[in-house]
């Protein structure tokens, strides 16, 4: 048995903390916040993509993005910096955008994807979380507006686990999509894509965790810096109120990791990417979606979970920024008033803006740093909640000097 630390409270800290002890380890999680899922986790779209894992570096993507940037409503916004971290991670994420490169991230992320929903499977029957995350398995339609787009979408869908589907038939499938103002050039849909509330699901398997006997949660815990050995390895960390010691310690603290890894002489390829989020309440009168939908040109997705719909959109490349801006937020309010005008009451919208830690490639960061001791789950961008099931047990193997349960190529530092 090792004692480890897992330094971040968000779903992926958390997951790892639970495949840890489930590997018979003591583990000691720390939260710089009073509460768990308050960065990335708090109000995100809320869909568990396992099959739509594609990432955003692909070909075509930098002349879209010219597109978007000259349109006051599209999905990117981008503030140059006078920063070393920004340039270097935009020139790598141009490299990524290619065709086979992204085929390649495709089919590991698709694999990882398979793997998590399995994970997550067993870690629901484990922890027996019930209703109180608001999980539901409506199948994902992402719908298209240009044709050509549709075309491309429609000619790589998986018969045996995607449907193309027509303007016509999107509408059969998702009714709310007959109040929209544009007329599609038509959708794929994945039956079995899952939704839930990612933070209902952080504070119910923290309070799971804390029932734990070799379980240790200390919120409002800021780790200053890592301790190492006179041989450079990790041995712990220094909180500023005390010190931690370590067999283990796992960065699972998204942004906030790059900080932390440089001090021991690793530099992590993380880049904010800012996301927003209206969480709008459904009344008696509306007509939410009841399918997950993802507005393929206009990167929005739409969530039922619970009585309240969760909509989540924007890639904005503006730093260590997470305000709310009032312009992107009244962009956001524009465009789902125009293809879900009934759907809930966008005028008691809680907003939210949220900093994604990605990497250039779209894959995450797992396993060992190049430093004993310590050990990566980083990098997720906007699927941390669909992968993070996934790479809690691959993390959770590795420092049980145990193999992946998945070949690691394309998903290590």
């Amino acid at each position: 048995m090792k004692h480890c630390v897992v330094i971040g409270g968000g779903v992926v800290g958390l997951t790892t903390a639970w495949a840890l002890l489930e590997r018979g380890h003591a583990v000691t999680l720390l939260e710089r916040d009073e509460a768990v899922a308050q960065g990335a986790s708090r109000a995100n779209g809320g869909q568990l993509s396992y099959r739509y894992v594609s990432p955003l570096a692909d070909a075509g993507v930098p002349l879209k993005a010219l597109r978007w940037l000259l349109d006051p409503d599209g999905p990117l916004r981008f503030k140059p910096e006078a920063s070393r971290a920004q340039w270097a991670w935009l020139i790598a994420f141009l490299r990524n955008c290619r065709g086979p490169v992204n085929r390649r991230s495709t089919e590991r992320l698709l694999a990882l994807g398979a793997y998590s929903q399995a994970a997550f499977a067993r870690l629901q029957a484990e922890a027996q979380l019930g209703d109180t995350i608001a999980l539901r398995t409506p199948g994902k339609l992402v719908v298209y507006r240009n044709s050509t787009e549709f075309a491309r979408a429609a000619a790589r869908a998986n018969a045996g686990l995607e449907q193309a589907l027509s303007h016509d038939d999107c509408v059969a499938l998702e009714p709310a999509l007959a109040d929209t103002e544009a007329t599609l050039a038509g959708g794929i849909f994945t039956p079995g894509e899952a939704v839930a509330d990612c933070h209902a699901f952080c504070a119910a398997l923290h309070a799971r965790l804390s029932q734990r006997e070799r379980f240790r949660g200390r919120l409002g815990a800021r780790v200053d810096g890592l301790l190492r050995d006179g041989r450079g390895a990790v041995r712990g960390v220094s909180t500023g109120l005390a010190e931690v010691g370590a067999d283990a310690v796992v960065l699972a603290a998204g942004l906030a990791s790059r900080a932390l890894a440089a001090t021991v002489g690793v530099a992590l390829p993380l880049y904010p990417l800012k996301g927003y989020s209206l969480t709008a309440p459904i009344g008696p009168g509306h007509r939410p979606p009841e399918v997950s939908v993802t507005d393929f040109e206009k990167k929005i997705l739409y969530a039922r979970i619970g009585h309240e719909l969760r909509v989540a959109a924007m890639v904005d490349l503006v730093g260590d920024d997470a305000s709310l801006d009032a312009g992107r937020l009244a962009s956001l309010q524009r465009s789902v008033r125009a293809t879900f005008p009934h759907a809930a009451d966008y005028d008691r919208a809680t907003p939210w803006a949220g900093l994604r830690p990605a990497t250039p490639s779209g894959a995450p960061i797992l396993g060992a740093s190049g430093v004993s001791g310590l050990w990566l789950n980083v990098g997720h961008g906007a699927l941390g909640f669909t992968f993070s099931f996934a790479t809690a047990n691959i993390v959770a193997e590795l420092v049980s000097g145990r193999a992946s349960p998945l070949p690691l190529d394309g998903l290590t530092l």
